[in-house]
């Protein structure tokens, strides 16, 4: 699998319609708040997380990404029992890397998407741990095990909802 650079004449960016930038971290926030109430295992996955990356590579544009993560995740934080900021920060962090990344590299094929996932679920939780253990003071362990774990299940369904939502881009 060859991760290819391009230039930036080279690189598509892509825009969305109003209702879909809306609709679509909405609809990932409901699920993420409601799915697991019943199905216990779906709380592996964070679909906001993962709408925030699709979202960043996207548009590749590091402001847009770092407002979109901000957002996306103080809308999350106000769903939690957790101190507000939290995955307003780390999903900030996200979206800013994520775009930036999607600047230098084709993250248009599912293999790159599969690493681009995974590596930044894992700086989501370990921005997240930082900030909730070191500056609010939260009881916070980090599992090695579950982290790689969930980084893998994310990732992995990262692909087909990446497709999914390739149907809504529209080139700028």
């Amino acid at each position: 699998m060859a991760i290819a650079y391009t230039s930036r004449e080279q690189i598509e960016v892509y825009r969305f319609g109003m209702p879909v930038a809306v609709v679509v971290p909405l609809l990932a926030l409901f699920l993420q708040a409601f799915i697991p109430l019943r199905l216990h295992f779906f709380s592996i996955f964070d679909l906001p997380l993962l709408v925030t990356i699709f979202f960043a590579v996207a548009r590749r544009s590091q402001v847009s990404g770092l407002l979109n993560g901000g957002v996306i995740g103080l809308l999350q934080d106000s769903l939690t029992h957790q101190p507000i900021g939290l995955f307003g920060i780390a999903k900030t962090v996200v979206g800013y890397g994520a775009s930036s990344l999607g600047v230098k590299l084709d993250v248009e094929n599912s293999g790159s998407r599969f690493l681009v996932t995974f590596g930044f679920y894992l700086v989501h939780q370990l921005v997240y741990f930082a900030v909730g253990r070191g500056m609010v003071g939260l009881t916070l362990n980090w599992r090695w095990g579950h982290m790689l774990a969930a980084a893998f299940a994310n990732a992995v369904l990262a692909i087909p909802l990446f497709s999914l939502l390739d149907r809504f881009k529209q080139r700028s």
